[in-house]
C-alpha cells in the first residue's frame, strides 16, 4: 500500500478515531492530542501494517494502547513517596502486637452456624470451603455433580439467613 493511499484511508477514518479518542479521554483537548499521536505513530509504523488486514482495528488498537500507556504514566507520576524523617511509628522497627481476638470470635460464631447445618449440605459445603472442586466432591460423596452444586448453594443460602438473623439485619437484606 502506498503512503498516499494509506494517508487517504487514515483520513477517511479520522472522524471515527476522534470520536473514540474523546470517548477514552472525556476531554476535547486530550482527545485531539491522542488522535494526533495515533496518526503520527500510524504513519511512522506504516510498514508494520499488513495489507489485507483491518486498518480500522489496527488504528483503534494503537490509540487504545497509547491511551493506556499515558494513563499509567499519569498514575505513576501522581504517586507520592514520603521521605520525611517524621515517620516515627513507621520506621521504629519495633515489634507490633497483633490482636486476632475479634476475628477469632467471628470465626467461632461462623463455625457454630456451620455446625448447625444439616449434614447433607454441611459436608459438601465444608469440602468446597477446604478447596475441593465440585467434581472431586461429587466423586468422593458418590453424588451427581448438580446435586453437589445445589447443596453448596443451599448451605450458603442457609448460612446467609443465619448470619442475618444473628445480627438482626433481616430488615435490610430481605
Amino acid at each position: 500500500m502506498s503512503t498516499i493511499e494509506f494517508s487517504k484511508r487514515l483520513h477517511d477514518l479520522s472522524s471515527l478515531l476522534q470520536a473514540f479518542a474523546y470517548k477514552l479521554t472525556k476531554s476535547s483537548e486530550d482527545s485531539k492530542d491522542l488522535y494526533q499521536e495515533t496518526a503520527y505513530r500510524a504513519l511512522v509504523n506504516q510498514d508494520k501494517f499488513r495489507v489485507g488486514t483491518n486498518l480500522k482495528a489496527w488504528l483503534f488498537t494503537i490509540m487504545r494502547n497509547i491511551f493506556i500507556n499515558n494513563y499509567r504514566k499519569k498514575i505513576k507520576a501522581n504517586t507520592i513517596f514520603d521521605t520525611t524523617d517524621n515517620d516515627y511509628y513507621l520506621n521504629t522497627g519495633g515489634k507490633t502486637v497483633v490482636n486476632n481476638a475479634e476475628s477469632a470470635m467471628m470465626m467461632d460464631e461462623l463455625q457454630g452456624m456451620i455446625d448447625k447445618l444439616d449434614n447433607t449440605i454441611r459436608v459438601p459445603f465444608l469440602m468446597h470451603y477446604y478447596g475441593y472442586k465440585y467434581q472431586e466432591i461429587a466423586d468422593q460423596l458418590d453424588l451427581p455433580l448438580g446435586t453437589v452444586k445445589s447443596r453448596i448453594f443451599f448451605a450458603r443460602k442457609e448460612l446467609r439467613k443465619l448470619v442475618l438473623e444473628r445480627y438482626d439485619m433481616t430488615k435490610y437484606f430481605n
